[in-house]
């Protein structure tokens, strides 16, 4: 089992990776960082990613949805941003984000790793 800061670490050798973040969606606070910059900040990111999540979540139980999300992504003109909501003991209202650059990234092959990280991560 990978503690957050080895599963981000991880997460951002993914091919094209920008940023990662733990992030607790009840409180919008990023719990961990990786990569961003000046230009990328990452707590920021969080924060805003963190409303993108309870919407969604509201939505489904509007409707009436009993499912699970998986991930939600975000396609911008040159980046994808990857939201992956954590399942399983201890990680109720958590999810890991990754930014990638579009040009660089495989967006199934991210999905895919970004699966493995969360299944190993023990928070």
């Amino acid at each position: 089992m990978a503690n957050t800061e080895t599963a981000l670490k991880e997460a951002i050798t993914i091919e094209g990776a920008i940023g990662a973040a733990l992030v607790d969606y009840t409180s919008g606070m990023a719990l961990g960082t990786i990569g961003g910059g000046k230009e990328f900040d990452l707590t920021v990111a969080a924060a805003g990613n963190t409303d993108v999540v309870r919407s969604k979540v509201r939505t489904m139980e509007h409707l009436g949805l009993k499912d699970e999300i998986e991930d939600i992504l975000i396609t911008l003109g040159t980046q994808y941003h990857l939201i992956r909501l954590m399942k399983g003991r201890g990680a109720n209202g958590l999810f890991l984000y990754l930014a990638l650059d579009k040009d660089r990234a495989n967006l199934a092959m991210a999905r895919h790793q970004l699966k493995k990280i969360e299944a190993e991560l023990d928070v």
